[in-house]
């Protein structure tokens, strides 16, 4: 029994890999979903694949590049009106750079993707979900956050840059931010949760320079496929199990504990402030109450 058909559903990162496959889930399951992507090309022919896999034609393509932050704000916008109810918003979208790289706008690229992105979509579309409560915001995150520690005096990596550390570093901010969004939504009926896809064969892993790339490939075959790796997003975008659960980190389609430092709830507090300046926002649109615990 799922608690999706007729519902919408809003998924980043939704051309390849687990994005694609928990859209083809979710759409056979009978959900509107909105596909997020960035290339003209690859969008369409994954738009067409969703569509002929799942077998319905409820299914959208928005194209924008999530790495500048004026550009997700102007996707946010978009979304809200052309679809005043969001059910289930699905931040996936992810990247590693082997090398440091800069956006447009001088974020470092992996923070930029895979951090700031999920933060101001989440918030520039608050008034939505919480009109659309009850609603479900999921992080995907992953396990290389384990053994990270942000470093407030380098969020954005220039005095030292690790392609490891950054990402790692990056999937750490996703469940510090998970935790803290769900303290401050507590009551609202929106819900936040975070998530380990597992270790899926993906093109991730060709991001890298040559000896990870070989890595990669000769490991593929021991990987979890795409489809596996999408189970626990579409867990819980759909699963009655997990109505009103909030604050929580998945793998397998289980709640599991998080790493010590992705706990720290001053840590949460002081990135959730950062990343409203990085993102540019002129104020706190859901800001913490005095009675919501530390």
């Amino acid at each position: 029994m799922n608690q999706i058909e007729g519902s919408t559903c809003v998924i980043t990162g939704a051309n390849s890999g687990i994005g694609k496959a928990a859209a083809t889930e979710i759409a056979r399951m009978g959900a509107r979903v909105v596909m997020i992507c960035r290339n003209r090309e690859r969008g369409k022919q994954a738009l067409l694949e969703v569509m002929k896999d799942s077998g319905s034609s409820s299914v959208d393509l928005i194209l924008t590049d999530l790495s500048e932050l004026q550009a997700v704000k102007d996707l946010a916008a978009r979304l809200a009106d052309e679809y005043p109810q969001i059910d289930v918003l699905v931040n996936n979208a992810g990247l590693f750079r082997n090398r440091r790289e800069v956006t447009a706008q001088g974020h470092e690229m992996t923070f930029a993707v895979n951090h700031l992105a999920y933060f101001t979509i989440t918030l520039s579309l608050l008034d939505t979900l919480r009109k659309s409560a009850p609603c479900r915001v999921i992080n995907v995150a992953s396990n290389a956050h384990r053994r990270m520690k942000l470093n407030f005096e380098d969020l954005q990596s220039e005095k030292r840059y690790n392609g490891w550390k950054a990402y790692g570093t990056s999937k750490l901010a996703n469940i510090l931010f998970t935790y803290e969004l769900a303290r401050r939504l507590e009551g609202t009926g929106v819900s936040a949760n975070a998530l380990h896809p597992g270790v899926v064969a993906t093109s991730f892993g060709r991001a890298g320079n040559g000896l990870l790339s070989a890595i990669w490939k000769a490991a593929s075959p021991f990987m979890l496929t795409p489809a596996q790796g999408a189970r626990t997003v579409v867990h819980l975008a759909t699963s009655p199990d997990v109505e009103g659960i909030s604050g929580r980190y998945f793998a397998n389609e289980k709640p599991v504990p998080s790493s010590t430092a992705s706990m720290d709830t001053e840590a949460a507090a002081r990135l959730w402030s950062e990343s409203l300046s990085l993102a540019g926002f002129d104020e706190d649109p859901l800001p913490r109450r005095e009675s919501v615990p530390a």
